[in-house]
């Protein structure tokens, strides 16, 4: 089993000083690490029950397309304002400096589907949030989140609340 860790590279004081930025393209570009990523996503949400998989842009279409592939279950976007062609339903939310949107179609997620929250990192939290919202708002059930690479020091899963999530790298800062 290769250690993810090691294909992962930190940069330090980027955006800004004190901040070390954790870049998984050294996970996507080496073709058994991403493979790795990818078992291992699957493997620690393989207890789910769930009906189809939802990425959040865009790094969650990358690690959520081969999950939603690998067991045969429908992917649904989720996308900046503005991206998706028919009817939505958005949730705004905030960044460090001012707000986003984020949608999905409003026709995406039938009442009562449940749903497995997909994306590469979990920071503060915020794009997470919005996501489940937008589950929520659908109508769906959120039966787990799982990322890639989660930053325990931004206490993302409190800004989450009570949902179940599974990260398969853990640093402990920020």
């Amino acid at each position: 089993m290769l250690k993810l860790e090691d294909y992962v590279i930190s940069i330090p004081d980027f955006p800004e000083p004190g901040i070390i930025f954790r870049d998984l393209t050294g996970v996507l570009d080496d073709a058994d690490a991403f493979h790795e990523a990818i078992d291992r996503m699957c493997d620690v949400t393989s207890d789910l029950d769930y009906d189809l998989v939802v990425g959040a842009e865009s790094r969650g279409f990358i690690m959520g397309s081969p999950i939603a592939y690998r067991n045969r279950k429908p992917f649904v976007l989720v996308r900046k304002k503005g991206k998706l062609p028919r009817e939505t339903i958005s949730e705004k939310y905030e960044l460090e400096y001012g707000t986003a949107e984020i949608e999905i179609h409003k026709d995406a997620i039938k009442p009562g589907q449940k749903v497995l929250l997909v994306d590469d990192l979990l920071a503060t939290g915020g794009t997470l949030d919005a996501a489940v919202k937008l589950v929520e708002q659908a109508g769906g059930i959120v039966a787990g989140i799982v990322v890639l690479i989660e930053l325990a020091g931004l206490e993302g899963r409190k800004k989450i609340g009570d949902y179940r999530v599974d990260a398969c790298i853990v640093y402990p800062g920020k």
